[in-house]
């Protein structure tokens, strides 16, 4: 196995052991739409559900695969305040003090997964400019990237809107290759089990990069959500940590 900066590393018998137990205890997941993923390398955009989306596409992406993960759950100290905050904030606030141990608890495993899965640090610094040298590296050497771009705005009952500076790996990965990246949306549904591969964008290198930037952001949310609509009713995990009551549904009304 590749790790994040492009360069190989052994695989620890004690990870194996640890990502088997994960596979054993969490949902098994299907993926339905492989035909749709590019010959070439390509940056699979997915919904988040939190701390689902990670687990499954760690353990069920087809192929030799990359997961942008934050900087944060890679090292041990950071992961409690990061994971409190990104899992468990908005549960009732009678539960915090037991979330919050739990967020200790769970920190050496955590930065021991990370560290060992094919994970690529992502930062909200300068150190961003190594994510992305390291993911066109990694597409370079014929792996996909999966990232998860949303961030606190709700967009609609499927998903949160995205972030879209990712999508300038594009530009990056273009001047390196001469290649024009793809961009492949998925739909992640815990509840059904299921990872929904839609049909890929490329990324036009003779056009006006804001006007890229903004064309593949609103094709991927449109698309993912259009895979989240279609797909049969279920109940959405939201990218934000809310109460389960509070859950929707894919289908409104």
């Amino acid at each position: 196995m590749k790790g994040g900066n492009g360069m190989k590393k052994r695989v620890s018998f004690l990870y194996r052991i640890v990502k088997w137990f994960v596979w054993l205890f969490s949902p098994k997941f299907k993926t339905q739409g492989e035909e749709n993923l590019p010959n070439e390398p390509t940056l699979i955009v997915a919904n988040h559900t939190q701390m689902y989306g990670p687990i499954a596409c760690e353990l069920y992406t087809p192929g030799e695969h990359f997961i942008w993960c934050a900087g944060e759950m890679m090292k041990m100290k950071t992961v409690p305040k990061y994971a409190f905050c990104d899992f468990w904030s908005q549960k009732p606030k009678w539960t915090h003090p037991m979330y919050k141990l739990l967020s200790y608890i769970i920190a050496p495993l955590a930065s021991f997964i990370f560290n060992n899965a094919n994970t690529i640090a992502v930062y909200r610094d300068t150190r961003i400019l190594s994510t992305f040298k390291t993911t066109v590296k990694c597409l370079k050497d014929g792996a996909n990237v999966v990232v998860f771009p949303e961030h606190d705005v709700k967009r609609n009952n499927i998903i949160y809107d995205f972030q879209d500076k990712f999508i300038d790996i594009a530009r990056l990965y273009y001047k390196k290759t001469g290649k024009a990246l793809s961009f492949t949306p998925m739909y992640i549904a815990p509840n059904l089990s299921k990872m929904y591969i839609g049909k890929p964008t490329f990324f036009d290198p003779q056009k006006d990069m804001d006007g890229e930037r903004n064309r593949i952001r609103e094709y991927l949310m449109e698309e993912i959500t259009d895979l989240g609509v279609n797909a049969p009713t279920h109940t959405v995990v939201p990218y934000r940590n809310i109460p389960k009551k509070l859950y929707p549904k894919n289908k409104e009304g």
